[in-house]
């Protein structure tokens, strides 16, 4: 997959996953990573899928409607590719922290849902539900920060509420923000995002 690796100056840090919105590539959330944990290293990713030119992490039938088929395998490929990073780059694969946004948030919920200990934490910017009739593994000591908009056309609030019941009832310790916006990033909820960070890592 393509991506930038950043070493960083504390090697205790989570590592910091970046995954990218619809449209996006590898070098759009390198600042937040400064913002949220300023000394950890990076491994921003750009998605393996072309929806008109724009990439993806997984493809969709249509708004809001994804490809379950395609998403299980994209999400599979990740996993192996954060296995193979680690080796590579000499992290601690057991200490990757995710940071998505929309498309990059939902296939981060999808390492969640599918892969125990895909991650020990993540900061999900507007994420939906990523699968729906399937058990969740445990997901105890996992933090995870959903930041969510309570004007959102592309994730409705419902659909935020089903996200961390799903979470939560999977042991998850979620932290849940709303913006009075929509789907847009704000300057607060990345602020608030980044004090999460600090009380729990």
């Amino acid at each position: 997959m393509k991506h930038i690796f950043q070493k960083g100056t504390d090697s205790q840090k989570p590592v910091l996953l970046l995954l990218h919105g619809t449209g996006g590539d590898e070098q759009d959330l390198l600042p937040l990573s400064q913002l949220i944990s300023p000394g950890s290293s990076v491994l921003s990713v750009r998605g393996n899928v072309s929806e008109n030119g724009m990439p993806r992490f997984f493809r969709r039938l249509r708004e809001g409607v994804f490809d379950e088929e395609d998403l299980i395998f994209r999400t599979k490929e990740l996993a192996e590719f954060l296995d193979q990073s680690a080796e590579q780059y000499g992290f601690d694969r057991n200490n990757i922290v995710a940071v998505g946004y929309s498309n990059g948030a939902n296939i981060a919920a999808s390492l969640l849902f599918h892969f125990e200990h895909s991650l020990k934490g993540a900061v999900l910017h507007h994420p939906m539900v990523p699968r729906r009739g399937i058990d969740l593994p445990n997901l105890a000591n996992t933090p995870i920060f959903i930041g969510a908009g309570e004007q959102d056309p592309i994730c409705r609030p419902e659909e935020t509420e089903e996200l961390t019941n799903l979470l939560k009832g999977a042991d998850a310790d979620v932290h849940l923000h709303w913006e009075p916006g929509g789907h847009q990033l704000t300057q607060t909820e990345v602020n608030e995002a980044s004090t999460w960070f600090k009380k729990n890592f």
